[in-house]
Parts: structure tokens; sequence; C-alpha cells
């Protein structure tokens, strides 16, 4: 689906929950066409009472306004407690858009959208959601509540990361992974947005995120990235100049020339993450930007109907 392109116009939060719940609720009419439309918990709706069933489910609320019976179905008290961490380094500020583009066409504008969708969800189903947000520093952190009061401050943040001034920020990783992992001690579903660009260990990146699952938190890692310049490497063979947004490090190659070998080890790359998150026990989901949000959605779902 298409969502309105102008950044400019993403001035309030309540422009940004309205596109959220835009995905939502467009989601949700498809979800009664697929296999989803069975999972208990999940969408509070309504179907016709027939003689002879239970009453104990019965609105008498919307009795009172219609005088037709209905009963509620997927409709159940959840207790789920889901941390939010949005990377926000300069790598994720790619690519510049054009005036045309989507905001969510850009990283740090996809990660934003789908972490606010993902905030609709849980607001529908009354569960609790914090957010923490990390580059250079650790930015910013809210534990885990579920008030009005509370989704409008985090939609405030996720808002100010779209249009905060362009300053160089490395990715540390590392660091504040393993903070936030410190503050999480009640069991909850984590779920982390990046671009996965940094330089630090491997070994060490994976320990951090093995932190998270402490005190068996549920871990999902959205691997975001733009698929046709940073995975497929499709660039046209003039000269360019590539420069590295955290480092500041440049180099001017024709693309053509290392294409064959960049795809290569970019898949190699994608593979070992995958592999390595699966011994982990770590959901890892590549996300392009761009894309519709119903991987997002979808994701979520199966890991909440698996976080018994």
């Amino acid at each position: 689906m298409k969502i309105e392109s102008e950044i400019e116009k993403v001035s309030s939060f309540q422009h940004l929950e309205m596109l959220a719940n835009q995905v939502v609720e467009g989601f949700i009419s498809g979800m009664h066409k697929s296999p989803f439309h069975g999972f208990s918990a999940e969408f509070a709706e309504h179907k016709v009472y027939n003689a002879g069933e239970s009453t104990k489910h019965i609105d008498w609320k919307l009795f009172a306004k219609t005088d037709r019976l209905y009963t509620k179905r997927f409709e159940e008290e959840t207790n789920l407690r889901c941390h939010l961490i949005v990377d926000n380094s300069s790598s994720m500020h790619y690519p510049e858009l054009k005036s045309n583009q989507p905001f969510y066409e850009k990283k740090i504008g996809f990660a934003v959208l789908a972490s606010a969708v993902l905030m609709n969800i849980l607001k529908k189903q009354r569960d609790a959601v914090g957010l923490s947000v990390f580059s250079d520093i650790y930015e910013y952190y809210a534990p885990e509540k579920g008030s009005d009061r509370h989704h409008r401050m985090l939609l405030n943040k996720l808002e100010e990361l779209l249009v905060q001034p362009k300053v160089k920020k490395t990715t540390d990783t590392i660091t504040y992974l393993h903070q936030i992992a410190e503050k999480m001690h009640r069991r909850s579903m984590i779920i982390l947005f990046t671009d996965m660009f940094q330089t630090e260990d491997d070994e060490k990146l994976f320990s951090a995120l093995q932190h998270l699952k402490h005190n068996k938190h549920k871990v999902v890692l959205f691997h975001v990235v733009d698929n046709e310049t940073e995975l497929k490497f499709d660039f046209d063979n003039a000269p360019r100049k590539f420069i590295d947004l955290e480092s500041g490090e440049e180099v001017s190659i024709f693309a053509d020339n290392v294409k064959s070998e960049y795809e290569k080890r970019a898949a190699e790359y994608f593979k070992n993450l995958a592999l390595t998150c699966a011994k982990n026990q770590i959901k890892y989901v590549p996300v392009n930007v761009g894309d519709n949000f119903e991987k997002i959605l979808t994701t979520y779902l199966v890991e909440k109907q698996n976080f018994g």
C-alpha cells in the first residue's frame, strides 16, 4: 500500500499514528482470508449470537446500542511486554530520498513506521510497549507501559528520528545492546530494527544479542536494508564516489568492476547472520525498505503465538 510520501507532512504524532493505523487496519482486513484468522487472543471482533450458544461472551453494551445480540471472539486479556529497539546511526539514514519518495523508503523511516505499526497493534491488544534508541550513544529509553500518554510520548520520539539534522553517528551496537539487556528485568518480546552495519567483532555482537535473551526474552531482529543498492549493488557503471556515512571514508570505483564480488560477499554475510541467529534462537528477518509491512506484522503474530 502507498502511504503519504512527503516527510514534511509527518508533522505530529497524530499523523504517524494515523499512518500506522491504516497499515494495521488493512492487515486485519486481509487476515480474514488468511491462516491467521484463527489465531486466538489477537483481535477483538464480534459475531451474531446464535440461539443455544453460551451467553457468557455476549456484548451487552453493544446490545444496548443495537438491540441485537453479538458475542465477542478473539478477545482475551493479554500481558505481553514488548520492547522496541531502533538503530539510529548514520547508516540508517540511507538512502537519500527524492522529493516524491515515501519517507519509509529510507531505512530509518521504515524502522520508525514499522515501530509505530507494532505499537498500534500492541495498543489494540492492551499490551505494554517500551522503546530504546541507540547510535554512538544510548539516545533514549522508555520502559514498557500501556497508557495512552505513554504511546503518545513514544510516537513523538519516533517522529523526531525522521526530522533530525544530518550528523555523523557511528554504531556502538555491542555496548548499548548490553545496556538495554541489563534494563530488561521482566520477560518480554524484544524487537530490534537495525541495518547491521558495524565494525565490531561478530562474536561479540552475537554475545550482546544473546544477552538480550536472558530471563527467557524472545528476540526478533529485523535486518533493514535497501535491497537494490546494499544487497544487489545495482548502480550504473558511471564512476562513483562511495562514502561511508559513519566513518566518512571514501572510495571511487566503477560499480560494475566490483558488483559480482560485492553480491557474493553480501549474500555470504546475510547467510551467516541467519545461521548465527538460528543457532542462538534469535528470529532473523531481513526486510527491504519500501516494502509493505505484512512481513513485520506476520512475524509479530507468529512469534507472539509461540511466546508462551
